[in-house]
């Protein structure tokens, strides 16, 4: 299936191509994804109905979180993915399990690397739990929520330290899923979430370094 023009520009958001404050300029676009100005632009206005790019003069920009924001992205944040690490682990099949217990072990290769591919394995990891909730309107905000996530010029794996201690509380709530212990697992990717905002303040406040 191929995409159309507005997922491939939230995509390029998501991976990093454009960060905040970047300028899309139409023929740009158009040119680089391969398609023509008309999909370019009615995506360019979705996105911007959706707050995903603001307003610069007349050109359009990759919007900002201001701390406000952020707060309430993550306050949002972190009792929907409590929610679905609570329904994963009543509903999640034993393959999907499986498949989140082979994730916490394959990314150790990953520590200390790229904080890019660690977001990315991140990413990979908590939308496997959504998926393991077995609720798609859980899965659908959720979606929505990691959509403004890519608003957010550097990822909390940069921050020294965070990826091994970010890997053990993967592998906590991995365990609380394995034990169909919704509470643990629902009170583990709270804790988990709640670890990585105060990192990412504390990195704003120039307390911790970015590698």
């Amino acid at each position: 299936m191929q995409k159309d023009a507005y997922t491939l520009i939230l995509e390029a958001i998501d991976a990093g191509l454009y960060k905040p404050g970047d300028r899309l300029v139409e023929s740009e676009l158009a040119e680089r994804l391969g398609v023509s100005r008309t999909p370019v632009r009615e995506a360019l206005q979705r996105l911007e109905t959706q707050s995903m790019l603001t307003r610069d003069g007349r050109s359009l920009i990759v919007a900002s979180l201001d701390h406000n924001q952020l707060a309430e992205l993550y306050a949002v944040r972190t009792e929907l993915e409590g929610l679905a690490a609570r329904l994963a682990a009543r509903h999640a099949t034993p393959e999907e399990v499986r498949v989140l217990r082979s994730m916490v072990e394959e990314d150790r290769a990953l520590l200390g690397g790229d904080p890019q591919a660690l977001s990315r394995a991140n990413k990979r990891f908590h939308k496997q739990i959504h998926l393991a909730s077995h609720n798609r309107f859980l899965v659908q905000q959720l979606d929505l929520v990691h959509r403004s996530m890519a608003l957010m010029a550097t990822t909390s794996f940069a921050a020294e330290g965070r990826d091994e201690v970010a890997l053990g509380e993967h592998d906590e709530i991995v365990r609380a899923i394995e034990a169909g212990d919704g509470e643990a697992a629902h009170q583990a990717l709270k804790m988990h979430i709640s670890r990585a905002f105060e990192t990412r303040l504390r990195v704003d406040a120039g307390e911790i370094r970015l590698r």
